[in-house]
């Protein structure tokens, strides 16, 4: 079943309000409750630092390994099919978790229900991902010089959904796991409902040939290629994106082991960092307007280097929590700008999920090497590791803020 724009789907404010943000809001509420709650899971269950990394890489290792074929998905299907159908197969996978961990709360079982939900979930929310961000881009697209409103109104959806997703997940925890998880599955059955709201986006000619999984990278990769402004801000992100992925899977450990506080106060930094997130990102909806997105994302760059800096060496837990909450907002100005630039300049045709999946792909490859390097590394030396990470994330934003001074594509 393919999706076919039609005049009546026009977007207003009430219509964004029923056919986007609200779908948006419930999907990332999942996702976000899923991310940051099913490592805090592992930790509580097995005290170790190694599982809880292990577990943060294959959460997002099965996520990395889905993004192009859901791109291509999303091309020849549309953006509310895919969204109404992977919301519902994460509720069905969440929901068997559920009821495995409620027979088997411990053990080697729990454990590797625990990592099959993981991945399980992780493959159907980065179809929902994508299907969302394919549909917010056509909103964005409609708005013309005002897209960077749309961009920052669903990146205000998704840190407010980060605010309050790892802190409910927590006290959910205190419950039982299969309480987590239960709420989880409601909230992704509110989203397939929801999706048929959704409306549609532009797809592949009906007797197109079909993508395969290298075909829709390469696809993307080219797109890419062929827009140098987006490649520059791929690459400083991505680095970036290393810096904030060690704080996010060696969190737990610095949290709980190092500062000596609780798997909450976990949530509690996420929180804390997606509140300052939400005001971040609403105050660059207003300075965008006037000073455009090249200061904006510069002055971001610059701000969450220093804070990745001096978070790895905060000597206790308030300054760790202020600290993060620092790099994150920074990073969700940037986020604005790079959002805004993609939905410009990828095509606006039945490709654009595939382009569009390449450019997520390459920003979240950090994330399960992030995980990867908390396992392998003795608790003492994250602090070295993450120094390391934060300088490699001010050379790249720095080269590629410097490189863009000039491109037209980030002039409003």
């Amino acid at each position: 079943m393919s999706e076919a724009i039609t005049p009546r789907h026009a977007c207003h404010n009430g219509g964004l309000m029923r056919s986007i943000y609200l779908p948006r809001t419930t999907d990332a509420m999942a996702l976000a409750m899923s991310t940051y709650g099913i490592p805090l899971l592992v930790l509580a269950t097995t005290r170790s630092a190694a599982l809880t990394g292990a577990a943060f890489a294959l959460e997002w290792i099965p996520r990395l390994s889905t993004f192009a074929w859901a791109g291509s998905v999303v091309d020849r299907r549309g953006a509310a099919v895919v969204l109404h159908l992977a919301s519902l197969a994460r509720a069905l996978a969440l929901a068997a978790g559920a009821v495995v961990l409620h027979l088997h709360p411990s053990g080697t079982t729990a454990m590797v229900a625990v990592l099959v939900v993981a991945a399980a979930t992780g493959v159907c929310s980065e179809f929902g991902y994508i299907a969302a961000e394919t549909a917010g881009a056509a909103a964005s697209r409609r708005a013309g010089d005002r897209a960077h409103r749309i961009q920052a109104a669903l990146l205000g959806i998704d840190q407010t959904a980060t605010l309050a997703g790892p802190a409910l997940a927590g006290v959910l925890l205190l419950a039982g796991p299969s309480t987590m998880l239960a709420v989880i599955t409601v909230l992704s059955l509110l989203t397939s409902v929801l999706a048929l709201r959704t409306p549609p986006s532009p797809v592949a000619p009906a007797r197109a040939p079909r993508k395969g999984y290298l075909s829709g990278l390469g696809t993307g990769w080219r797109t890419i290629r062929a827009l140098p402004a987006l490649g520059w801000l791929v690459f400083g992100l991505t680095l970036s994106n290393l810096a904030s992925g060690m704080l996010q899977a060696a969190g737990p450990v610095i949290v709980v082991q190092r500062l000596g506080q609780t798997t909450t106060a976990v949530g509690l930094v996420w929180s804390a960092a997606a509140a300052a997130t939400v005001v971040t990102v609403a105050l660059c909806r207003v300075v965008i307007d006037r000073v455009g997105l090249w200061p904006v994302g510069a002055a971001c760059a610059a701000v969450a280097s220093l804070a990745c800096f001096a978070a790895a060496w905060a000597p206790d837990y308030w300054t760790y929590l202020v600290l993060v909450a620092i790099l994150m907002a920074a990073e969700g100005g940037m986020s604005v700008v790079l959002r805004t630039v993609r939905s410009r300049l990828i095509p606006a045709t039945g490709q654009f999920g595939s382009a569009l999946s390449v450019s997520i792909l390459i920003l979240l490859l950090p994330f399960p090497v992030a995980g990867i390097l908390t396992a392998l590394t003795p608790p003492t030396a994250l602090g070295h590791i993450i120094t390391a990470c934060a300088a490699l994330q001010a050379i790249g934003l720095l080269w590629a803020f410097a490189r863009l001074r000039t491109d037209s594509a980030l002039r409003t």
